[in-house]
């Protein structure tokens, strides 16, 4: 499943909405929402505290499990594979205006949900740790 929403700014307090979002109207009934996602300054627990007062912040907190993928192995994340899908096939031309951007993602979005598009998931867990002994040396090295 996926959900593009458009922002003016990728501050706090926008990712601090699309998470209540998350779990307040995509996932209400979910007792524990799991959100992989890359280690981007504003994703922190602080942005809903900084966004909401202390009791809104924790109760959307409490029903939220974050799973950060690696600084240095971004391509294991398979929403960072996903935007590649969506640059592609939606945002690779000029989009006049802010209402049409919305049209067009809803749309996207829309449309990869109702194929059941998925990513055809390239490595297992040995060609990972492989990956990562790799990525980790050479930035050791450097």
């Amino acid at each position: 499943w996926r959900k593009a929403k458009v922002t003016e700014n990728k501050k706090s307090e926008d990712f601090a909405q699309c998470m209540k979002e998350l779990v307040d109207e995509h996932y209400p009934d979910a007792d524990k929402v799991h959100v992989v996602m890359d280690n981007y300054g504003t994703h922190k627990a602080g942005s809903l505290y900084k966004a909401f007062n202390a009791e809104e912040a924790l109760r959307i907190l409490n029903r939220l499990a974050f799973h950060f993928t690696p600084k240095h192995a971004s391509w294991l994340n398979m929403v960072e594979i996903e935007i590649g899908n969506m640059n592609q096939q939606c945002l690779n031309r000029r989009i006049g205006d802010w209402e049409e951007l919305e049209s067009e993602l809803a749309a996207w979005g829309n449309r990869r949900n109702e194929e059941k598009a998925s990513i055809n998931w390239m490595f297992n867990v040995d060609k990972a740790r492989e990956k990562f002994t790799r990525a980790y040396e050479q930035l050791n090295q450097s």
